[in-house]
């Protein structure tokens, strides 16, 4: 646990009591402040009471009086569509909003430190695609490397959560624009911006406020490196804002399709082959094309961030390529699950838009592709270009025929379950197809979340593989 030391003797209030929230109340707590706690699910406020922690209905009348701060959980809005009630009366009284992972950035650093021949690192990874597998092939090379690091944020456990840092080690955290929006200290030694694409345009009130939450990773704290995929204009705007011209080797440019030989620092990815350029010369290739746990551009661009990220900290590529080659990738983003006869199965549940779907598509030569759930605006008319590869479609959920009316030429089946996808799907495949599911859509019509989308997707290969 990280105690958060900065509000001792003092009351905050915690909203949401969920992973993030539970453990933000605690770091409060064993740093000396008085946490008051809500959250509006009743099953949640007995976990909390049963911890010891004071309850008390943040939006009634006065809840703030007296109150130093408000620290939220990241997926409750406070500002667009509209604000919750809780944040609202907050900011109305003139309390201070902030959540976990501010508070993590104010209370990592310690006076163990003093006597460390290595201070503790921060690397903190965020984009519209990748960053979990980012985020986890980052830690997987540190652990190769024989770094002492942890991983947490989005992935894996809360910022709070973990242990205090160590002599050397790296901390890695995967951060979604709703962490970075309302955090009031970000302030990372290395920062990494893999792409950007559509998303929560609700919560951000459209694509300009995505971007300033992602950007705020980098403006907010002033890293000492910036790694940043130029493949989209909003990246290439970024890299500008960030470096004092084209040889500051403080921003490492990554692209995955394009050759950024003119700049002091970067890495990227062309025919398959990962190369570094400094200061206008090659100095390492890696060829990825043989690399079972990182298929396709979109996993080539991850390889390409967080390739930069530890070469940032002296790790040889070497080093890199050896850990890039034992990397097994993260269940529902590429995830090889079974093969039978020449027929491989991928579990990409995680490419729920459009852009993730378009990555998942462009990675295999001949798909058997499993698609559809909780459509999301503007159904799927931006994956047509990359359709070419589908022998056909096998559409599920809610969506499935809304879908089957923007598939052009391409063959169709509604099957509206999994398991009758998959079970059409490895019945119709041949030697060489992939049966891919890349749902470009949200879960929720069917699923509790992408993840448990993806488990019944592996439930059923494994039936229809025989195990």
């Amino acid at each position: 646990m990280i105690p958060v030391t900065c509000f001792v003797d003092q009351k905050v209030a915690v909203l949401g009591l969920g992973r993030s929230g539970l453990a933000t109340a605690r770091a409060l707590l064993a740093g000396g402040a008085v946490p008051v706690v809500w959250d509006d699910s009743a099953e949640a406020r007995e976990a909390a009471q049963a911890e010891g922690f004071e309850i008390s209905d943040l939006g009634r009348n006065g809840a703030f009086d007296g109150v130093a701060a408000l620290i939220t959980s990241p997926g409750i809005p406070h500002l667009y569509p509209e604000p919750n009630r809780v944040i609202a009366a907050a900011l109305k009284a003139g309390v201070p909003v902030d959540n976990d992972i501010g508070l993590f950035f104010r209370s990592f650093a310690n006076d163990d430190w003093d006597g460390f021949d290595t201070t503790p690192r921060v690397i903190a990874v965020t984009g519209s695609n990748g960053k979990s597998t980012t985020t986890a092939l980052i830690h997987h090379i540190l652990e190769v490397a024989g770094r002492p690091c942890q991983m947490a944020g989005n992935i894996g456990r809360g910022v709070l959560d973990i242990d205090p840092g160590i002599d050397g080690e790296v901390i890695v955290l995967e951060l979604s624009s709703y962490q970075t929006e309302l955090a009031r200290s970000l302030t990372p030694d290395i920062a990494v911006f893999t792409n950007l694409s559509p998303d929560h345009l609700d919560r951000h009130h459209g694509m300009g406020g995505y971007f300033a939450a992602k950007r705020r990773l980098f403006a907010e704290g002033g890293p000492d490196r910036a790694v940043i995929g130029v493949d989209e204009v909003e990246g290439q705007f970024l890299a500008g804002q960030m470096a004092e011209g084209p040889q500051d080797d403080r921003v490492i440019r990554i692209s995955s399709g394009q050759k950024l030989e003119g700049f002091g620092w970067s890495v990227f990815v062309r025919k398959g082959f990962l190369s570094e350029w400094r200061k206008g010369r090659q100095v390492a290739s890696i060829d990825l094309r043989a690399i079972a746990g990182l298929p396709g551009a979109h996993n080539h661009q991850n390889a390409c961030a967080a390739y930069a990220a530890v070469r940032s900290l002296g790790i040889g590529p070497k080093v890199i390529e050896q850990a890039l080659r034992s990397f097994g990738g993260l269940p529902h983003r590429s995830q090889l699950v079974g093969e039978r006869d020449g027929v491989r199965f991928v579990n990409d549940s995680k490419a729920t838009n459009v852009d993730s779907a378009a990555k998942a598509l462009q990675a295999f030569a001949r798909i058997r592709w499993i698609a559809g759930g909780m459509g999301k605006e503007g159904g799927i008319k931006g994956l047509v270009p990359y359709l070419g590869a589908v022998a056909k479609a096998y559409l599920i959920g809610h969506s499935a025929r809304d879908f089957a009316l923007e598939l052009g030429d391409t063959p169709y089946e509604l099957c509206e379950t999994m398991a009758v996808a998959v079970e059409r799907a490895a019945a119709e495949a041949e030697a060489g197809d992939v049966v891919l599911l890349a749902p470009a859509a949200a879960s929720f019509d069917q699923y509790p979340n992408f993840e448990k989308r993806g488990d019944d997707f592996c439930a059923c290969v494994k039936v229809s593989l025989g195990g």
